[in-house]
């Protein structure tokens, strides 16, 4: 069997690594296993194929931001995949983003329509749901069940600066991904698989597959140098992870916070940029992103509570790689990020409640992240174990290839 996967990245960032991993566990099973990508590649031990180059993004990005044409340039890179994908001859096609600046969704549909080939469509966010954002959640808007229009979102990813064509945009989508009827979509949250459900694209097939990690890599590490490299004081450690940091991520919410702490805490954001660090106030400390995991499985261990304050998400995979290092969980009541965690691995707490953030960790610290570390780490291995996770998507290629 061959088996190509398409994703903006790979082996980089949540989505990267998660088609890396998936694409590692087809080989051992006998899966010839491609990843076709837009933009950001580490090393990968699958066959790559990468769709375009530099220019092709910009002039992606150009039409994005000027035409509000996200998905819909990228021609001759898209051309040029399909050549490949043709020579490929893929039993599957497994897509994960496919937005990105680095795709044209009608070229790539179109081809998918002329071929009997299954698919199998991981959803990361909403953006193949909505007429703009991947996000719509973030202003509370749900015109993507009936039609959307006037989008109050311009401006948020994939940013558009003077049009919007969500209205023609979002039919587009819906003639496109509901003229192939050879497709299983996967959600890795109940939430999604519930919002999908709601969606033009109700009358397929959903299953829920939460995120796996590594767990042989995320596990509780001993005392690093973190502390000392950092010059880290503080007795009560608190920690953000994100590969952009912005207010829908929380980082407002971090600011807020910090302003309760006391001189015994302190927050540790990874994955901010230099000109971020430097407005930082004296109690947070800014780190650069990080796509080493072993650094970051470091991290994690040394804090004593992992702090989701995301206002917008599907499955954040930093909650469950917090678990697996044995640390507790506060997030936010957003999106599929609360079915990481259950009474004995962390709290909930309401959107923008800074008060009650702030209990949630002081009521973690107090108790001591000992109490908690054991129920996360089971936690993680019972439910979030990348081989037994990835597995189901195995089993999933042979099934529907064979009734294909």
């Amino acid at each position: 069997m061959k088996l190509l996967q398409i994703n903006t990245s790979l082996n980089k960032g949540s989505t990267g690594r998660i088609a890396e991993q998936i694409g590692l566990q087809a080989i051992t099973t006998g899966i010839d296993s491609y990843i076709g990508y837009g933009r950001g590649c580490l090393n990968s031990k699958n066959k790559v194929i990468k769709i375009g180059g530099e220019k092709d993004v910009y002039r992606h990005i150009m039409q994005t931001r000027l035409m509000d044409n996200h998905g819909f340039s990228s021609i001759s890179a898209t051309k040029k995949f399909i050549q490949e994908i043709e020579a490929i001859q893929p039993d599957i096609i497994h897509l994960h983003n496919i937005h990105g600046y680095y795709l044209n969704i009608d070229i790539l549909f179109k081809y998918l329509n002329k071929k009997k080939v299954p698919v199998v469509w991981t959803l990361h966010d909403c953006w193949p749901l909505t007429g703009h954002c991947a996000h719509f959640d973030f202003v509370n808007c749900h015109k993507w069940q009936t039609e959307c229009n006037y989008c109050p979102n311009t401006k948020a990813y994939p940013k558009s600066l003077f049009f919007d064509r969500s209205k023609q945009n979002y039919y587009r989508k819906k003639e496109l991904f509901t003229s192939k009827k050879e497709i299983v979509f996967i959600t890795p949250s109940q939430w999604l698989a519930d919002i999908v459900k709601q969606s033009f694209l109700k009358d397929y097939p959903v299953q829920v597959i939460p995120n796996g990690i590594d767990l042989s890599v995320f596990s509780p590490q001993q005392e690093s140098e973190i502390r000392s490299k950092y010059k880290i004081n503080a007795k009560n450690i608190i920690l953000g992870v994100a590969n952009v940091w912005s207010q829908r991520k929380g980082l407002d919410d971090f600011l807020k916070l910090s302003n309760l702490l006391s001189n015994e805490q302190c927050i540790l954001l990874v994955g901010l940029k230099k000109e971020e660090q430097k407005k930082l106030p004296t109690n947070i400390i800014g780190i650069d992103k990080t796509e080493n995991i072993k650094e970051l499985a470091a991290f994690y261990s040394l804090a004593d509570v992992f702090v989701n304050p995301t206002w917008v998400d599907n499955f954040p995979t930093t909650n469950i790689e917090a678990l697996a290092c044995g640390t507790p969980v506060v997030t936010y009541n957003t999106g599929g990020s609360p079915e990481a965690i259950d009474t004995n691995t962390g709290i909930v707490v309401e959107k923008g409640d800074i008060k009650g953030l702030y209990n949630a960790i002081i009521n973690i610290c107090k108790d001591g992240k000992a109490l908690y570390s054991e129920s996360c780490r089971k936690r993680a291995e019972k439910e979030f174990n990348m081989k037994d996770k990835f597995q189901k998507y195995i089993d999933l290629y042979h099934k529907i290839n064979i009734n294909e």
